[in-house]
């Protein structure tokens, strides 16, 4: 049975995965094609989705559970809140771009930088905390939260929605359908 960290793990190696993709890729500036640069759009649409799930079911049961079992949990849980509202800015901006735009690369590096940061900051900072103070059956029930969560997650970001779980769990669903009829109308995510 998969714990939490194994959910939230898998989660963390695509979002590197993807992000070492846009870096080691052909940018406009370096004399990307159309297709290289379609291509590059799509790979951001995608990073968008899954980090928008990411964070939203996150903020849900992920950093509840940390306020409650962690000592000092709720600063750990305010610090990567804080990490994760700038991320959605800057998610929210670029997801509005075009590859070719010079914007469009500049937020792609921020990025990077922020999704490492905030990676290794749950990874070293919150997860060893986590795993000592949640038993076995926590763990594997705060993952089946964390999958269910994301079926029914915004695939947007939405940076001016507050990330409070209650928010969250009331008026997520509604935002979340009104996100996948935009994306199934764009063609996003395909």
């Amino acid at each position: 049975m998969p714990t939490v960290f194994d959910v939230l793990g898998h989660d963390h190696d695509e979002v590197k995965r993807m992000l070492a993709e846009l870096e080691a890729d052909p940018t406009a500036a370096t004399g990307a094609s159309d297709s290289d640069l379609e291509r590059r759009k799509k790979l951001v649409e995608r990073l968008v989705i899954e980090e928008s799930k990411h964070e939203a079911v996150e903020e849900m049961y992920f950093w509840p559970a940390v306020r409650d079992k962690v000592p000092d949990g709720g600063q750990l849980a305010d610090t990567a809140i804080e990490q994760e509202q700038e991320a959605k800015e800057v998610l929210d901006k670029l997801d509005k771009l075009d590859a070719g735009e010079p914007e469009f690369e500049q937020l792609v590096a921020t990025i990077i930088q922020a999704g490492r940061g905030h990676i290794r900051y749950e990874e070293t900072q919150v997860w060893p905390q986590l795993r000592t103070a949640l038993s076995a059956q926590e763990a594997s029930g705060l993952a089946d939260k964390i999958e269910q969560g994301k079926k029914t997650a915004p695939t947007r970001p939405h940076p001016h929605a507050p990330a409070s779980p209650a928010a969250l769990k009331t008026v997520g669903p509604a935002v979340a359908a009104a996100d996948r009829v935009r994306d199934a109308a764009s063609g996003r995510g395909d």
